[in-house]
């Protein structure tokens, strides 16, 4: 037995005259598209790579909120600590007055409100806390180091930014604090210090531990892919369903058999329930593997609920781009939805060239800050402008692709009419060239010697067409539907109906035929 017989028969060299036009058509056609798609993934890796640029010199633009509620040496050790590591990769500190911000609470409350990223703050009276403990005694055992620098954060902000752009600077400042205050305040007071108490020793060997105010500790693992693999699994779980849905459609041919309204009512539906469950399955790894991340079942239906919007909106978006852009740009279209959504969540736009601040009106960067509100209780307030972003592309895709479904219905028909005039025509083409047959046929059995009248032979072959036209005539049903069978063979029918207008399709992993008519 051969090996793929088929695919090893004869056929033109490569240079016949007849493959020579094909050749050229192909390498012209693969050139051009190579050209396209290089300079599209060109334009997305540049357009990426562009928002990490540089990222860490950015890190200026993290504002810091400082209060000085010492007042004393070590407010001052603050003050110049941060004059030694100020750098545009530094956080950049804005010192308030405690008039301004009476008690620690009101720091809490304004980095709860984004007014600032963190807050840093010395606090009351700490620095003759601490001169009082170098004497030892009471004083000394009492002493509490970690009452006297505090970093107020939020971790579920950009975790994996935050991480190093504000609590690893403000330790590094807490520690550039320490030998500053070593140098200048220490010399003086080592001259009361009772070397005989170990507590008193401990103070001056190690004044202070920087204690972290975290609204939300976040340090899970999958903390990393909240704003990247999470939305573009989202994303595409929609494309691939909208391309089912669409392949459904095609191979049940409802645009044709049933009105728009009903149909745009039922894609709706349909659309609705995947995302509803797709995003409860999306919810439920995230809470799966959150390991010992604090949150409540509360967040989980609020979570539930706005990955619900966003995968719905983002179905509906894709709808939209596949009504309207041709089948060959579709795919292209999709890659650079989703480059351009992931970008505008990877990074805060403060450490991204300000360009990137129009990521505002994607939907991707709007549903992640709701997200960072959702999970630190309320302290990311930018609800003001991400949930109407959101409910603008959900209502902006709801009445588009309503009116795609009737613009793809539209063409159906149009391309049923045509389908049918083909079929009708070579059905009267077949019919023709049948009875020209039969009559050859009956013509030649019956011929008549020349030398009988014209008449007869005049009355012979009208018989003999009347009888050809009745078989005909009654063949026609049969005939008919042979060639319906013949034009709805499997695979033949994909290759003959025409996707133009009904977007990306797949085939379907588990088919389902359609009932067979009489």
């Amino acid at each position: 037995m051969g090996f793929y017989e088929k695919a090893r028969q004869p056929r033109p060299s490569i240079h016949d005259p007849s493959v020579r036009p094909l050749r050229l058509a192909f390498l012209k056609g693969a050139a051009v598209n190579l050209l396209l798609l290089q300079i599209l993934f060109l334009g997305l890796f540049c357009y990426l790579f562009g928002s990490l640029f540089q990222q860490t010199t950015h890190i200026h633009n993290i504002d810091i909120l400082f209060v000085d509620y010492d007042g004393g040496a070590i407010g001052a050790a603050v003050r110049d600590a941060y004059q030694q590591l100020k750098r545009p990769g530094f956080p950049t500190l804005f010192e308030r007055s405690s008039l301004t911000y009476p008690e620690p609470r009101t720091i809490k409350n304004a980095v709860c409100d984004i007014k600032f990223w963190g807050g840093f703050y010395t606090t009351a009276n700490a620095s003759n806390r601490l001169s009082a403990a170098f004497a030892g005694g009471s004083d000394a055992s009492s002493y509490n180091k970690t009452n006297v620098l505090t970093v107020v954060w939020n971790e579920a902000r950009y975790s994996t930014v935050v991480d190093s752009a504000i609590y690893q600077n403000m330790k590094e400042l807490s520690e550039a604090t320490r030998v500053i205050y070593s140098q200048t305040a220490a010399p003086q007071a080592i001259k009361s210090l009772n070397s005989s108490d170990s507590a008193a020793v401990s103070a001056f060997s190690d004044p202070w531990t920087l204690t972290s105010v975290d609204f939300q500790p976040t340090t899970q693992g999958s903390r990393l892919i909240y704003n990247t693999l999470c939305i573009i699994l989202i994303l595409i779980q929609e494309f691939f369903y909208l391309a089912i849905v669409n392949g459904l459609y095609l191979q049940f041919k409802l645009y044709t058999t049933v009105t728009p309204h009903r149909v745009a009512i039922v894609r709706q539906i349909i659309s609705g329930v995947y995302t509803f469950v797709g995003s409860l399955c999306v919810t439920g790894a995230i809470w799966a593997f959150r390991a010992g991340w604090h949150v409540g079942g509360s967040q989980y239906v609020i979570t539930w609920m706005i990955l619900w919007l966003f995968a719905h909106l983002n179905f509906l978006v894709l709808d939209v781009f596949t009504i309207w852009v041709p089948p060959a740009f579709v795919p292209m279209i999709f890659i650079t939805w989703v480059v351009l959504n992931v970008t505008s969540i990877l990074l805060p736009f403060e450490l991204s060239p300000g360009f990137y601040k129009w990521g505002y009106a994607l939907p991707a960067h709007s549903v992640f800050n709701v997200l960072m509100d959702i999970w630190s209780r309320g302290c990311n307030p930018q609800l003001y402008y991400a949930l109407p972003v959101l409910f603008v592309y959900e209502i902006l895709g709801l009445v588009l692709s309503t009116i795609g479904v009737y613009r793809r219905s539209h063409y159906a028909v149009l391309k049923q009419e045509m389908d049918e005039k083909a079929l009708q025509d070579r059905i009267s083409a077949a019919i023709a060239e049948q009875t020209e047959d039969s009559l050859t046929r009956e013509e030649m059995s019956q011929e008549t010697p020349t030398s009988q009248a014209s008449d007869m032979e005049q009355e012979t072959r009208a018989s003999i067409r009347r009888r050809a036209t009745i078989t005909a005539i009654e063949d026609q049903d049969e005939l008919a539907h042979m060639i319906r069978r013949e034009m709805s063979r499997p695979g033949l029918e994909k290759i003959m109906s025409s996707r133009e207008n009904a977007g990306p399709c797949f085939d379907l992993p588990f088919n389902t035929s359609m009932p067979k008519s009489d």
